[in-house]
């Protein structure tokens, strides 16, 4: 592990503090202070513009698509500097936009693909959402029914896709569908780029716990995409969706230990404004939650030194993903154990985004934001893996435990 970072890298990161210092607001407290949903929905957008003007999106990817063309290690420093600031790392979408499809288009992409999606991306001219999960296809991904079929210079698509992170604000969507029916679980599955705005495709947004409605399901009826639009090998997605993993839990490794501390800082003012931070039981607490969140930084270090070698995420990746995810439940737990009965009547806008901690710079006794991130948190055990899922891997790559019997 080396959490030294070279020269090059600190003269790089003195460039993103100018461009905060420069293009940020003189009162900037975080993009959580800023109360208003609308115009803190607005704010991201108009930031993620200026991230773009200023070459801070996508510099890792090559030039010739509209990217910076530097290392891994600059693009772990523009997030670290961004989420130190306050500041989102791109749009509302681009978890999905720029993280997982961007870089996936790069390693698996033709050279006409590249051509096509790349720029269209970074401009924000596509706007990206992923179609894996289904209603009986979930943690264990391989199952999944919707299938595609080739039609001429077309894929013919049908099925249906849920829990599909921003889905109404896409425009494209990238689909695991499976294109040989006969071929073994992990086979016969193909990774198509399907336009979402055609008849064949209907997005109906689901209102979760937390009043928002930010999944959705997506419905396929004869939804078509051209017979080119397949990345990777025909039948071999499966491989392509594993890859997504590396760019999920690169950079995150680095930011959001930074994001889980500043968390623990509003909730310990919390603390101390309710009168509480000196009761031994919450002290006791609060210690358990800061020494969680510095074994996270430390574990963070590993999984972002082997990601800035070129390795592919191991068994570290596992046990940080399960690490955070239980984590989070219990620091918001507490949380809302400080605001007591104001907690069932929450006041402030929620988070806008429904993975991990809220923004930087919510005030410490909003009870919308604490309310919001708990509930939040609860789905934290179940996505981009599920802790059930996790322990199996730890099991078998680190312990050499014998794989679960398959059901026949």
């Amino acid at each position: 592990m080396d959490i030294v970072y070279p020269p090059e890298a600190e003269e790089f990161r003195a460039y993103v503090r100018q461009v905060l210092a420069e293009e940020l607001p003189a009162d900037w407290a975080g993009v959580g202070a800023i109360a208003d949903r609308a115009e803190a929905l607005a704010f991201y957008e108009s930031w993620r513009a200026v991230l773009a003007r200023r070459g801070l999106l996508g510099v890792t990817w090559p030039v010739e698509y509209g990217g910076a063309g530097l290392s891994a290690l600059h693009q772990v420093v523009v997030a670290e500097e961004l989420t130190r600031a306050g500041a989102p790392t791109g749009g509302i979408s681009d978890m999905v936009s720029i993280k997982m499809i961007g870089n996936i288009l790069l390693l698996w992409g033709t050279e006409e693909q590249k051509k096509h999606f790349v720029p269209r991306i970074l401009s924000n001219e596509h706007i990206w959402c992923q179609g894996f999960s289904e209603p009986e296809a979930g943690s264990d991904l391989a199952g999944l029914r919707t299938r595609a079929v080739l039609d001429g210079d077309e894929w013919v698509i049908n099925g249906q896709k849920i829990w599909t992170s921003q889905a109404h604000r896409a425009n494209w969507i990238f689909v695991l569908a499976r294109t040989d029916p006969d071929a073994s679980k992990h086979r016969g599955i193909s990774f198509l780029l399907v336009p979402v705005d055609q008849p064949g495709v209907q997005v109906r947004p689901i209102r979760t716990m937390n009043g928002d409605s930010d999944f959705c399901e997506v419905f396929f009826d004869d939804a078509r995409t051209a017979a080119d639009l397949v990345l990777g090998p025909v039948n071999g997605g499966w491989k392509v969706a594993k890859s997504l993993l590396g760019f999920e839990r690169g950079e995150e490794a680095s930011t959001m230990p930074i994001l889980f501390r500043a968390e623990l800082d509003r909730l310990i003012e919390l603390a101390q404004e309710r009168g509480v931070a000196q009761d031994p039981v919450i002290r006791q607490r609060l210690a358990w939650c800061h020494c969680r969140v510095e074994a996270m930084r430390h574990l963070g270090y590993r999984v972002l030194t082997q990601y800035l070698k070129g390795g592919t995420p191991g068994p570290e990746s596992s046990v940080l993903k399960l690490f955070w995810s239980e984590y989070h439940q219990a620091v918001t737990s507490l949380a809302l154990e400080i605001l007591g009965p104001d907690a069932l009547a929450p006041e402030g806008r929620g988070p806008l985004r429904t993975l991990r901690t809220d923004d930087p710079g919510v005030p410490p006794g909003s009870t919308g934001s604490w309310t919001g991130t708990y509930l939040n948190a609860r789905a934290g055990t179940i996505y981009a893996g599920a802790s059930e899922v996790q322990r199996n891997i730890l099991a078998e790559t680190v312990l050499g435990l014998p794989r679960e019997p398959a059901v026949a």
